[in-house]
């Protein structure tokens, strides 16, 4: 097996947590972060569930210490807010120390701040300085600029697989010998964008997502932002640093089936995993907890599940689940959140319960796990799909 990349450090924000143990402890006890919106007026307001964190925008800028001509987008303050948890996590005190880059994941950007100036723009010039909120890549400058960073940064948005990709590019600047660290994750608040389009594709639940479940109605949106800490064993060493878990393994791959939909036969994901084990020297029964994608929409579950069947052919399939029932599906920050859960299973050999399932898809014979589980975890493999085909796994060891 390949002795992966090290993760020294995390932070994390969402609705179920305002820090990573904040997070678990809402993991391990059942505390679900979704509720009906309250920080955003949109006439779905009383229609759908979502997974919001409790702050309001002037309560973020009071805790970053912002000035109060900002022009912080909410994504940009959420993900600064966990990116510094991260940083200080991993006992970072001089950012630029070693050869450090930043690679944030964002799909909705500045949204947020685009609509709530959109009409007045023209108006008052006072106001056009909120324009340059709207560039995803604005929220890593953001980041990089709070935490003081001089090195490469940059942004990646491939939908929902955004931050696996992120994780990805870090681990290997690292392998390759580009950079000593990096800080990985991804970002993205709830808009009325967000709501709005994926009301149109008419894949919202008017209740709890219920992944993996037959009668599944579809997935609720939700809002938050994770960072990890990568580092080279060189570092590591030099500083004599506590390794939380490792990156063992990561795959990438795009079927280009639909424009939003995933191949029915799991094209995509079966590849993405197949890469992801040979890059990490495992073999699939090595698993021991699979997070799931698991978005609760008819079209991801299904394809999902035909791809781990086709992984597993004859064995038996890992525990797994999908924790999106406790966030909602945050989007571009889905596979940070998941990451910073997947090293939590590693760190307190737990699986996480698959809320709200009750019955099993008549597609295959594949059962979540539905309560906490404590067990032995040594490998954690995490899916991540995103819109026009672009699937990502990876795979997380213990130290």
């Amino acid at each position: 097996m390949a002795k992966g990349v090290a993760i020294t450090g995390m932070g994390i924000i969402s609705s179920i947590g305002n820090s990573v143990e904040e997070n678990y402890h809402s993991l391990i006890e059942n505390k679900i972060g979704i509720s009906r919106i309250q920080n955003i007026s949109t006439v779905h307001a009383d229609v759908i569930k979502v997974g919001e964190i409790k702050k309001t925008n002037d309560d973020l800028i009071a805790e970053l210490e912002l000035n109060s001509d900002n022009n912080f987008s909410r994504t940009a303050m959420i993900g600064t807010l966990a990116a510094k948890q991260a940083v200080e996590n991993a006992g970072i005190t001089s950012i630029n120390e070693f050869r450090t880059g930043l690679i944030s994941a964002t799909s909705v950007g500045g949204m947020d701040m685009t609509e709530k100036h959109y009409y007045d723009y023209f108006e008052k010039p006072e106001l056009v300085k909120y324009i340059a909120c709207h560039d995803g890549g604005d929220v890593a400058d953001k980041i990089a600029e709070e935490l003081g960073l001089k090195g490469m940064v940059s942004t990646i948005s491939t939908a929902c697989s955004s931050a696996a990709n992120a994780i990805m590019l870090g681990a290997r600047l690292i392998k390759t010998g580009k950079l000593d660290r990096v800080i990985v994750g991804g970002a993205d608040a709830l808009s009325k964008f967000t709501i709005n389009g994926f009301k149109t594709l008419m894949i919202l639940s008017d209740d709890y997502n219920k992944p993996f479940d037959n009668n599944r109605k579809g997935l609720n949106l939700g809002e938050a932002a994770a960072f990890l800490v990568l580092e080279s064993d060189e570092i590591v060493e030099k500083q004599n640093k506590k390794v939380l878990a490792r990156v063992s393994g990561y795959g990438n791959a795009n079927d280009a089936f639909h424009q939003t939909a995933s191949s029915e036969n799991g094209d995509g994901a079966f590849l993405a995993m197949k890469k992801a084990f040979e890059v990490s020297g495992l073999k699939p029964s090595e698993i021991d907890y699979i997070n799931v994608h698991g978005t609760a929409t008819p079209n991801n579950d299904l394809s999902e599940g035909r791809a781990l069947r086709r992984i597993y052919e004859e064995e038996t399939v890992p525990d797994f689940s999908s924790t999106k029932p406790f966030t909602g599906h945050t989007l571009a920050a889905a596979a940070a959140i998941e990451a910073v859960y997947s090293v939590l299973s590693i760190q307190n050999n737990v699986v996480y319960p698959n809320l709200n399932f009750e019955t099993q898809m008549e597609e295959f014979d594949l059962t979540p796990q539905t309560s906490l589980k404590n067990k032995n975890i040594e490998h954690v493999l995490s899916n991540s799909f995103g819109f026009g085909g672009n699937c990502s796994t990876l795979i997380f060891s213990k130290s």
